[in-house]
């Protein structure tokens, strides 16, 4: 039996079926994602939003006190952890950029419900080709900005140096999601050495303000907190590990947004996703290629050279902490 051919529309391109043409659902992403933009316009963080976040860093700070106490060279990253720590080293060891979901759950293996908010929790590995620890080190704590290592940093500056291996950073942020939101922020940040070979340092951001008028005269900061959400909480958590090709650097990325409206999560979610593994690949990526570069020739004009307060590298003494 010979199957009938389809109908045509007068353009003699074949008839879709309903609710799959491209124009249509990218009308209805641009109507759902104004709906979404419009209800984002204000919002303001909760006191029952920040005990949750409060909730899940101390649970996830937690497990990563039990593995960082641990200093076994077999096990450091935190994908040493995991089932697929053989698949995830190979694949790093080889060149690529692994990213990978996380959510910690609370003593009873419960989620932790974070009311009129979203946690977002990621996990970033790469290498960094040709380098050593202490010259990785030294290149974050002392000389290469941050606006170098990653697109999303627009301007930066240190702010203090309250001890040994310790920054306060100013950063001001772009990033982008369904729309560019942009940022100035402040940051503590803190390094340890575990072993010769194995590092890791905990940056938390101790203020976020949104940006109103960015580029303009009008340009200034939103009352903190009360924004549009995109953006309430920041806690980055590295782990730098050498090997043989150079040093492995790992990154647990926590943030905490406004909630995404029900009706339009099975959308959304998907795409903010998306943005995150992006965001955190071309990052990752950044840094192994900037770093594999300058991390050497830096550490190598240590005693000439280091980041001022106002982020730039000058002329200087010898530097602490190397």
């Amino acid at each position: 039996m010979t199957a009938a051919p389809p109908s045509r529309q007068p353009t003699g391109r074949p008839r879709r079926p309903a609710g799959t043409d491209p124009m249509a659902r990218a009308a209805l992403v641009v109507a759902l994602l104004t709906g979404c933009a419009a209800a984002a316009a204000a919002a303001e963080l909760q006191p029952g939003t920040v005990s949750a976040w409060d909730r899940y860093v101390e649970a996830t700070e937690r497990r990563i006190a039990a593995e960082l106490d641990l200093e076994r060279p077999d096990r450091f990253l935190v994908w040493d952890f995991r089932d697929d720590a053989a698949e995830a080293r190979r694949e790093v060891l080889a060149g690529g950029v692994r990213i990978d979901k996380l959510e910690t759950r609370d003593a009873d293996g419960e989620r932790i419900q974070v009311p009129k908010g979203s946690i977002h929790h990621w996990l970033g590995s790469a290498l960094i080709p040709g380098v050593t620890l202490e010259e990785v080190l030294h290149a974050l704590i002392y000389a290469v900005e941050p606006e170098a290592l990653q697109d999303d940093v627009l301007e930066s500056r240190v702010l203090a140096r309250p001890g040994e291996d310790r920054l306060e950073l100013f950063l001001k942020l772009h990033r982008k999601q369904i729309v560019t939101v942009h940022f100035n922020s402040e940051h503590s940040a803190a390094y340890t050495r575990h072993r010769p070979d194995m590092a890791s340092s905990r940056t938390t951001a101790t203020r976020i303000a949104e940006l109103d008028g960015v580029g303009t005269p009008d340009e200034q900061e939103k009352p903190v907190g009360r924004d549009r959400g995109y953006l309430w909480r920041l806690n980055t958590y590295w782990r730098y590990q050498q090997v043989d090709e150079g040093v492995i650097i790992e990154v647990e990325s926590l943030s905490l947004s406004r909630g995404i409206p029900r009706l339009l999560r099975w959308m959304v979610a998907p795409l903010i996703n998306r943005a995150a593994r992006d965001v955190l690949t071309q990052m990752l990526t950044s840094m192994a290629e900037v770093l594999s570069t300058r991390a050497p020739a830096e550490f190598g004009n240590r005693r000439d050279a280091a980041w001022n307060p106002r982020g730039r590298l000058t002329p200087a003494g010898p530097t602490s902490g190397c």
